[in-house]
């Protein structure tokens, strides 16, 4: 495959997702402007809701969206590293794990730095920490899912039995007979 069809095919979308999360944290999705949206939304679905229960609703909600974008994060880069085709049963990579993890991170450091210079916002590193939580989450979701649809395809290849690894598994042996 070209280049810059892996590039379209596997780190557009990485970028894709960066842009917006860059974008939504900005002044338009700050806590100020969002509870607007979330308190309202929140009182009509339960009316009998104190007024601290809400606050307390707009900032859990807030948190959740915090780890969904970092999950798919996470995922859409492990996607990008390990680039994975249809059909393969090529085994789970820690080292892709890892390396989208740690990308996401940064990533997340980076955005609250971001966030630092936004009159409406701050920086926070409880924010990073929600964002890492959300990016493991991710990749063990990730990985579940990928375990759950092709059995086998986590454990490495000399385990699985992959013709592809160039080391075929052994038969397994029957014991010697007594004969």
């Amino acid at each position: 495959m070209p280049a810059a069809k892996q590039f379209l095919r596997y780190w557009l979308p990485v970028l894709a997702w960066m842009a917006l999360i860059f974008t939504g944290s900005g002044d338009a999705n700050s806590g100020q402007r969002t509870s607007r949206i979330i308190g309202p939304i929140l009182r009509w679905l339960f009316p009998a809701l104190s007024t601290e229960a809400v606050e307390m609703g707009i900032v859990l909600v807030r948190k959740c969206a915090h780890v969904v974008e970092y999950a798919v994060l996470a995922a859409l880069v492990w996607r990008a590293l390990h680039r994975p085709v249809r059909g393969e049963r090529r085994p789970w990579s820690r080292g892709h794990a890892w390396g989208a993890f740690f990308v996401a991170c940064a990533y997340a450091v980076s955005d609250e730095f971001h966030q630092t210079w936004v009159a409406t916002r701050q920086g926070s590193p409880w924010d990073v920490l929600v964002d890492a939580v959300g990016a493991g989450a991710g990749l063990w979701v990730l990985w579940r899912w990928r375990r759950r649809r092709a059995p086998g395809a986590e454990l490495p290849d000399e385990i699985a039995g992959n013709p592809d690894s160039g080391k075929a598994a052994a038969a397994p042996q029957e014991p010697p007979s007594g004969k």
